[in-house]
């Protein structure tokens, strides 16, 4: 009965989701007309071969091997992006950083200054530079401003190779959009007031970083902006715009987590394309010549690039799809295991803003549902503890120095900080991982050698620090310093965070008061045996001359 009438073999992916998540896209492969026209046993061959190329192409759930094709997270979200085209903007993301408001007439374009978030896609303050270009019928343009710290101990080609290699992807993508990318080398501060004027930009867009530097860089080009030209910060890194989430500084994640959760149903929507812009700039941009840029940057190379991370968008996508086909149903019960495959590995493709965590959270909740708990672990993780740390660091000047801490913090330390270590440690010798404990040794050699440190460990390894060291102050400080030199996704809130937590007790309580830590979250190597297979960890990461 099936072969007299007309028959396709399908490829699919179905995909359901609570809103705007279902998809389901057909590729016709092959056709039969109907028995008259083709012998029984041709067509029984024909239906072996078929079946064979559909098993060879779709894996099986087994072993943890993917049950759907490689790719196909790519085509879900590009299908998402293309039916929520035109999505309105809530204006709760932005905030005026000028008196003015209304952009300047006789201008030649709208330019988004792109600092913390690398992509085009999925980006609130490009979506909203757009939609400004598009309104005003003006030219859109994307300037990226390099900048090498002045520490060079801290520049290293790990970093500045990753976020530049995904800003190459960025001016590709561009470049298919009619949208102009500029690289510009120096402060922003210095130089971007001067481009503005050069090119007559009506209005300028950037997006939001809570740490030190980055806003020191957005006062300097408010100051230097002409008064006439609005200057528009949004928040495109946080799913609850920062400064809506809360107006203070929070305690703890409890303390944050209900006032986020009440915002979800308002901010964690879909989000709009970025389409191909229809003004055409009458200037175009310098052409970059990304080789010559990447092979002339002043940066400390020792610390090489590693294998595992791919920079950019789309290697973002393909680790997120990764996670959610493979790892995603393990992550409540195995993330804080090292040797288990249960983490995501998303957090450098985050940091360097090739990707939303909107993004990735409304992806895990539409494509990993049959994961259960673990989705709604990872969305604490990813929404309520990560922008609690942007809390921190936005809202306490001191988010990298023991003051930042709270005063019982502050002063449990100061009152064991002349408590006698039974080991101490130099800088020159943790970073070498030349300890006693080969745990440690361990985790800091993985650190070195491949740029990430599963986040149990990071706890114990910053705590084992206060505990080697002189001062907390010297433990903070060496802590900070080896994971922004050495994590992909160091210098980020989430590391300062990190490292204060496990240091000084912030977001956290008092405990049983014991030498050195005082009322500090304790953590020990045997603590660790009760967690997971530490020799098994160890035998993997068992330290070569560093």
């Amino acid at each position: 009965k099936a072969t007299a009438k007309r028959l396709h073999i399908w490829k699919f992916v179905t995909l359901q989701s609570q809103r705007h998540c279902s998809l389901t896209k057909f590729v016709g492969l092959s056709s039969i007309n109907n028995r008259t026209t083709m012998p029984a046993e041709k067509r029984k061959a024909t239906f072996a071969k078929m079946a064979n190329a559909k098993q060879q192409k779709l894996q099986v759930i087994k072993e943890g091997k993917r049950e759907r094709e490689e790719g196909w997270l790519q085509v879900v979200v590009a299908e998402q992006r293309k039916e929520n085209k035109d999505l309105k903007f809530n204006k709760k993301r932005l905030r005026f950083l000028s008196q003015t408001q209304k952009i300047k007439q006789g201008s030649e374009g709208v330019v988004y200054w792109m600092n913390r978030d690398h992509r085009v896609q999925d980006n609130w303050a490009l979506i909203h530079a757009q939609q400004l270009a598009l309104e005003e019928k003006l030219p859109l343009h994307i300037c990226f401003c390099l900048v090498i710290p002045q520490d060079s101990k801290l520049a290293t080609i790990r970093h500045f190779g990753f976020m530049l290699r995904g800003l190459e992807e960025v001016a590709k993508d561009c470049s298919a959009l009619n949208i102009q990318f500029h690289l510009l080398q120096g402060s922003a501060g210095e130089l971007l007031p001067e481009f503005v004027a050069g090119w007559s930009f009506g209005a300028v867009v950037t997006d939001f970083s809570s740490l030190r530097t980055p806003l020191q860089w957005v006062e300097e080009v408010k100051k230097g902006l002409p008064s006439d030209i609005p200057f528009i910060q949004v928040d495109a890194h946080n799913v609850v715009p920062c400064w809506v989430a809360s107006d203070k500084l929070e305690y703890a994640a409890r303390t944050i987590r209900t006032k986020i959760t009440k915002l979800l149903p308002e901010f964690l929507t879909d989000m709009p394309l970025v389409d191909k812009h229809p003004h055409t700039a009458l200037r175009t941009a310098k052409p970059v010549d990304w080789a010559e840029a990447l092979s002339s940057l002043e940066v400390d190379r020792t610390v090489e690039e590693v294998d595992w991370a791919k920079s950019g968008t789309a290697a973002g996508i393909a680790m997120l799809e990764s996670f959610i086909d493979l790892r995603l149903k393990n992550f409540s019960t195995q993330r804080n295991n090292p040797n288990s495959s249960a983490v995501s590995q998303l957090s450098p493709w985050i940091r360097f803003g090739h990707l939303s965590s909107q993004r990735v959270v409304l992806q895990v909740k539409c494509c990993g549902k049959s994961a259960g708990e673990s989705v709604s672990s990872f969305t604490e993780e990813l929404v309520v503890r990560r922008e609690l740390t942007d809390n921190f660091c936005f809202y306490n000047p001191s988010y990298d120095r023991v003051k930042g801490a709270n005063d019982w913090a502050q002063k449990t330390l100061k009152d064991h900080a002349k408590d006698p270590r039974q080991y101490v440690y130099t800088r020159e010798q943790l970073e070498k991982a030349q300890t006693h404990d080969k745990l440690w040794n361990a985790a800091q050699y993985q650190m070195v050698i491949e740029g990430k440190m599963h986040g149990f460990l990071r706890m114990y390894w910053a705590k084992k620090i206060l505990e080697w060291t002189s001062s907390p102050e010297e433990a903070l400080a060496i802590a900070i310093y080896l994971n922004d030199r050495y994590e992909l996704d160091g210098q980020d809130p989430n590391g300062f965070v990190g490292c204060m937590w496990s240091i000084c007790g912030v977001h956290d309580q008092g405990w049983a008061e014991r030498p050195i830590f005082g009322k500090i979250r304790y953590m020990n190597y045997n603590g660790c045996t009760r967690k997971f297979d530490v020799a098994q960890f160890e035998r993997k990461y068992c330290p070569k001359d560093l």
